[in-house]
């Protein structure tokens, strides 16, 4: 999936169909020349429906289309007869899709199971022909209810991503690197920051034809749950994952210190992120040569409270050890 065609975040207008008039209708025919009220019952308005689909990843299909229009109900006629329902309108959306009220910014429900079906804008009711109104007292009532109207709405829909492993480190960490090497995603690799704009997610083959997916996330830095650099944007994206997999490069300055920082802003985002487990991958282990990689491990046993793995991306370095390490972490 290419970084331009990754939507997360849209914004619509809604709107349902206006029930259909209730008929004012005497029921006339050949030597019948003064029958009952037969008006029938006007139809439903259609409702615009949000619906669960797990073959969708982005809200992309949504990107160029702002509003959503159901059709208007029927109106009754005679006989009885009851107008049409108005057209139902289906949105499509993936799973983790949310749904806030775009003028209050309240949460109003969650998408998360394929075929879900949750009503954004109610269809108004048909109105009541006039043959429910006879009575005694008043044989031929000679009116019949109105539909009830439309409803409308803006609303936003967030994707948060559903997926097993979350990427979590600082810019140029070699996170998607290591996605490009571990699935078949492609995302864009370069020397310099902030390389990655948008979410990356691959499939990671595991052995046995066994999957799980993972996430690529653009990168965090410091100060990042208060809104600055880019990853802010996207923190939410991590509140699905199952596991968080931090990456540090192996010439950083202060591996803990670096690793601190990461879970730090997780912690300000979102206390509850704490509660995931995690593991930290030692990024670039090709740099190390034998000796060092010892002195570090020293270290790092003493320092870090978590699993750590070393992993090289280009040199190819470890990357059947973190499979392992990760598989077994999803399913214990």
């Amino acid at each position: 999936m290419t970084e331009g065609n990754f939507v997360d975040y849209v914004k619509m207008h809604v709107c349902s169909g206006n029930g259909g008039k209730g008929s004012v209708h005497l029921h006339r025919e050949k030597y019948i020349t003064k029958g009952g009220p037969d008006g029938g019952d006007g139809g439903r308005g259609g409702h615009v429906i949000l619906k669960g689909n797990s073959n969708l990843w982005t809200l992309l299909h949504l990107k160029f289309k702002r509003h959503a229009r159901a059709g208007h109900g029927g109106n009754g006629s005679k006989s009885r007869s009851s107008g049409a329902d108005g057209e139902d309108v289906y949105i499509d959306v993936p799973l983790g899709t949310v749904v806030r009220d775009t003028e209050t910014n309240d949460i109003l429900f969650e998408i998360t199971d394929h075929g879900e079906e949750r009503i954004i804008a109610e269809g108004g009711k048909g109105g009541r022909g006039n043959w429910h109104f006879k009575s005694s007292t008043n044989q031929t009532p000679r009116y019949a209810q109105p539909g009830m109207p439309l409803t409308e709405s803006d609303i936003t829909l967030e994707l948060k991503v559903l997926a097993d492993v979350g990427l979590v480190g600082f810019p140029n960490a070699g996170k998607s690197t290591l996605l490009s090497v571990t699935t078949a995603a492609k995302p864009k690799i370069a020397d310099y920051e902030f390389t990655t704009l948008k979410p990356n997610l691959g499939i990671v083959e595991y052995r046995d034809y066994q999957t799980f997916i993972m996430a690529d996330i653009p990168g965090i830095i410091e100060g990042a749950a208060e809104g600055k650099g880019l990853g802010h944007y996207f923190l939410r994206h991590i509140e699905r994952n199952s596991l968080l997999l931090f990456l540090i490069p192996a010439d950083a300055p202060d591996i803990k210190k670096q690793y601190d920082v990461l879970l730090d802003e997780l912690r300000r985002y979102n206390p509850e992120m704490l509660d995931k487990d995690r593991i930290v991958a030692i990024s670039k282990c090709d740099l190390l040569d034998d000796e060092l990689k010892e002195e570090l491990k020293t270290e790092l046993d003493n320092e870090l409270p978590i699993p750590y793995v070393f992993i090289s991306s280009v040199a190819q370095q470890g990357i059947t050890e973190l499979k392992d390490v990760l598989w077994k972490m999803l399913n214990s």
